[in-house]
């Protein structure tokens, strides 16, 4: 089964998502960054590589918030596993998504996320 990390990266009271790029599966949906683990590898230092090629930071990988399986149609499920990251090293820059924003928990289910990502986006709004 293929595993997928992603960081929930919180500032200020905001949390950081990223809208994939035009041209991409799920092409201009938003998601939380990361992405799918290499064998051999764990998922904190997945995320950590993943956190680095696409934002260019060294994070510090915090606890688990969720951890579950999703089906896209048609393709076989997935594992996804979210960690909070609140500190991280080096100037941020977007290297891998349409845009970046940082928003607030409570108006994050506003943006069109990733069908395996809605849920876990619902439950982390109602948590202040």
């Amino acid at each position: 089964m293929t595993i997928v990390v992603a960081a929930v990266i919180e500032r200020d009271g905001r949390i950081l998502i990223g809208q994939r790029k035009v041209g991409q599966r799920h092409a201009l949906k938003w998601e939380f960054p990361g992405g799918k683990v290499e064998p051999g590898e764990a998922p904190t230092d997945a995320l950590r590589r993943e956190l680095e090629e696409e934002l260019a930071i060294q994070a510090e990988i915090g606890p688990e918030l969720a951890d579950y399986e999703y089906a896209y149609s048609e393709r076989p499920a997935i594992r996804l596993i979210f960690y909070r990251v609140t500190r991280f090293q080096g100037a941020m820059k977007n290297l891998a998504f349409e845009q970046i924003r940082w928003e607030s928990r409570g108006h994050l289910p506003d943006y069109d996320f990733l069908e395996g990502d809605v849920d876990f986006v619902r439950t982390l709004a109602s948590v202040e």
